[in-house]
């Protein structure tokens, strides 16, 4: 599969969810936990890049509201389209980050919420590592996940077909560190989309920092 084939499967899922995935993970406790441990690490005007923004809500709009300066990147046109709608303080754009110019060092804060999981581990290892180095010194990372000892699975997600491909916890702590992160914390949760199919599935979440 090709980044640009990848890239498609991915945006038409989530075209086809819109403002139903919101409604789905509305309810994480989790997620906004991290969210505030981001804004006790982050000075005013902090410049955060959102790596698969989805429909701009909580995160960009948790960002915005404390006067951070936000970049969404969605490869779903939908959900750029209903991010910009619904958030319109931060600056959305529909690309693939795998292709995305990222500077060194010019960002304070980057978030990954379950934005890896249709990419292969060759992809999310090269860009986790491409993402830690577009952090300041110092910067932070918030990385979201289901930590699966899992490739190339073919799963149904909210009705849609998805191919599944993830690290088990351990591994990805071990990828984060290999890419010059330092793991601060981690919460082991399980969450319940609010969705008729829905079963309860693992979330990690990882706070991390550029030492």
């Amino acid at each position: 599969m090709t980044v640009e084939n990848d890239g498609r499967r991915a945006a038409a899922v989530f075209d086809a969810l819109g403002s139903g995935y919101e409604k789905a993970f509305a309810h994480s406790e989790a997620h906004r936990r991290s969210l505030e441990w981001l804004l006790g690490r982050l000075t005013p005007g902090s410049r955060v890049l959102d790596v698969g923004s989805g429909t701009g809500r909580p995160t960009a709009e948790t960002l915005v509201t404390a006067g951070h300066d936000v970049r969404g990147v969605d490869v779903s046109p939908v959900m750029v389209d209903l991010a910009g709608r619904q958030v319109p303080g931060a600056a959305f754009e529909c690309a693939d980050v795998r292709e995305l110019p990222l500077e060194e060092s010019s960002f304070d804060a980057v978030c990954v919420y379950f934005s890896l999981l249709q990419m292969d581990r060759a992809q999310q290892t090269g860009l986790i590592g491409r993402l830690a180095r577009a952090l300041v010194p110092g910067g932070s990372l918030v990385l979201a996940t289901v930590p699966l000892d899992i490739e190339g699975v073919d799963a149904v997600f909210m009705g849609q077909p998805v191919r599944v491909t993830s690290f088990g916890g351990e591994d990805l702590v071990e990828v984060v560190r290999g890419a010059g992160l330092t793991v601060l914390a981690e919460e082991n949760t399980l969450f319940t989309p609010d969705h008729p199919e829905a079963v309860p599935e693992p979330h990690l979440f990882l706070y991390c920092g550029r030492e």
